[in-house]
């Protein structure tokens, strides 16, 4: 098997604590046991607003890499670089078949996971000002529809592990902060504890909001 390569420097990833879009990048550089230091930002003191954070990214978003003098914005296309330029080509395969399922739970990651299990957690953790149950119902209107999927196959697109089940996992996992309950989802559930089970895999912090405050 090829040797995989390596970053001459360590990669520098922007982002916050809490975000569930950040923990996809961590996740990812974790997964592939790359090199890499963690600039947190607080974004209630505005740090993603002063003019070093808007050099990098001008919508003022986390998460941010810099791999060298490569800089890299949007928590999907940070997997997809990392995956192309650092990971086997198990997670972003070229078959075009493959490929296409990929595409399809990136576009779901920015798409009904971020305006359904997402939202709903925004709202809970950190006050948004959104529209709750229309997040909530999208996240379970979501979830009904996914969860038959890992009946058959243990992954998003298959046998073995993609960035699609990086794209998903985070938002979906903390569902619950949000007050959406995967009891009702027995094979998401099971997919989720495969996804933890991978080499290295590390966890987002858990909020007690939502489910988890009425469990307290």
């Amino acid at each position: 098997m090829p040797t995989l390569p390596k970053p001459l420097q360590p990669i520098r990833l922007h982002t916050t604590l809490l975000s569930g879009h950040g923990h996809r990048a961590k996740l990812f550089l974790t997964l592939l046991d790359l090199p890499f230091i963690t600039i947190e930002l607080d974004m209630k003191a505005g740090d993603n607003r002063k003019p070093a954070h808007l050099a990098l990214n001008p919508f003022g978003e986390v998460p941010v890499i810099e791999d060298g003098d490569i800089v890299v914005t949007d928590s999907n296309a940070i997997l997809v670089y990392l995956a192309r330029k650092y990971g086997d080509a198990s997670w972003l395969p070229d078959d075009p078949v493959s490929a296409a399922a990929v595409q399809r739970w990136l576009s779901l990651a920015a798409g009904k996971i971020a305006y359904g299990p997402c939202a709903a957690r925004l709202v809970t953790v950190f006050g948004a000002p959104k529209d709750y149950e229309t997040a909530r119902k999208m996240a379970e209107d979501l979830f009904a529809v996914i969860d038959p999927e890992f009946r058959d196959k243990p992954f998003a697109v298959g046998q073995t592990p993609t960035i699609a089940d990086i794209a998903a996992y985070s938002y979906i996992a903390h569902a619950p902060e949000g007050g959406i309950s995967l009891e009702p989802y027995p094979h998401l559930r099971a997919w989720l504890k495969r996804v933890e089970a991978l080499p290295r895999f590390v966890p987002m912090p858990v909020t007690k909001a939502g489910l988890l405050a009425e469990a307290t």
